[in-house]
């Protein structure tokens, strides 16, 4: 039976527990498991509710002792507690120990491994796409299901270990991607990192102006959708820009000089050069997420869960759409009722 220490028991932790002990239920022989997954966090409320849950065999509330019982490690901690983990972690893990980690940068979490986890010890830096705002109280067995999971391995790290952790993510149901480590954290930096600071800009600009209190009233599924993960937690993405500042200033920069390019295009007092530069900023713009959205997976499924923004609706209600907007659904003909009265309208 292999052991399974996981070291931070959130989101991210609790799912790959209950994935990994689903995984290791399915497979049991005589009623013996391949995997007992055991988990350590300094916030004990986590760790019971981890328990409760079922997201791991048993708590470890001594973790110099639950490190020297692991045959593997996961590091499912936010990416500036890192290095304090591996120092603790360090002088209690035996020989050939496997440690891999959920951060979401990748060059820095390895340079550390590197500085302080004795050689014998095989690092194998992982990332999964992966994610909600809930902690612990959200964890899912299906959460990493057909996403990206992002594998780094360290230059000292062996075959045996990297194909652990590839079994690992097999387990959870997730696609593995191995990716040099500078790339991985420029990549991410746009397509992960660069969408939480707009969020909170976004967040940050509308309701610091003195009309928020009469502005957000009106607020819909654009600026939900839009802010939702400014809602997220503070220090993972204060964490995760302190540790990729040069990749994630040069998006800022890029989505920068295309507000500028926007701006600049306002404010020009041709109303017709304006207007031919906005449909190709926004035709731009739908034709390349028409472009993302529509990948797909060995499988053939949508690869980025696009499938509602594609389901084809009727001519009536295109044409409706088309010509009255949002009315053509309210003013349709309404139901009468026993009393001879007529029903007030949807607003």
């Amino acid at each position: 039976m292999q052991r399974v220490l996981i070291v931070g028991l959130g989101l991210i932790g609790g799912s790959i527990g209950l994935a990994l002990r689903r995984w290791s239920e399915e497979r049991k022989v005589d009623g013996r498991k391949p995997l007992e997954v055991f988990g350590f966090d300094p916030n004990l409320d986590h760790q019971r509710a981890a328990e409760k849950m079922g997201a791991i065999d048993k708590g470890a509330w001594d973790l110099a002792k639950a490190a020297r019982e692991a045959d593997v490690v996961v590091l499912a901690v936010p990416v500036n507690a890192v290095r304090d983990v591996l120092a603790d972690l360090a002088p209690n893990l035996r020989p050939d120990t496997i440690v891999t980690d959920t951060g979401s940068t990748k060059a820095q979490v390895l340079a550390w491994a590197d500085e302080i986890l004795p050689r014998e010890v095989h690092f194998v830096g992982g990332h999964p796409m992966a994610g909600k705002t809930q902690s612990i109280e959200g964890a899912d067995a299906d959460l990493f299901t057909g996403a990206t999971w992002c594998i780094a391995p360290s230059v000292t790290a062996s075959d045996e270990a990297v194909r652990t952790v590839l079994g690992l993510v097999a387990a959870a149901g997730a696609e593995p991607f191995f990716i040099d480590p500078e790339e991985h954290d420029a990549y991410v930096a746009g397509v992960s990192h660069l969408p939480f600071v707009v969020s909170a800009a976004l967040m940050n600009a509308v309701s610091r102006d003195a009309s928020w209190r009469d502005m957000k009233s009106l607020t819909a599924g654009g600026f939900r959708d839009t802010t939702r993960l400014a809602a997220g937690s503070p220090a993972m993405h204060r964490d995760i820009l302190l540790t990729n500042r040069a990749a994630v200033i040069r998006w800022v920069d890029a989505f920068s000089a295309s507000l500028a390019e926007l701006r600049s295009t306002l404010a020009t007092g041709d109303d017709e050069t304006a207007a031919a530069a906005l449909d190709a900023f926004f035709n731009d713009a739908r034709d390349a997420r028409a472009l993302w959205s529509t990948q797909v997976t060995r499988d053939g499924e949508l690869l980025q869960a696009t499938g509602a923004e594609l389901q084809p609706e009727s001519v009536s209600d295109h044409m409706g759409r088309m010509f009255l907007g949002g009315f053509a659904k309210r003013l349709r003909t309404p139901p009468t009722r026993d009393d001879g009265q007529r029903p007030k309208v949807e607003r």
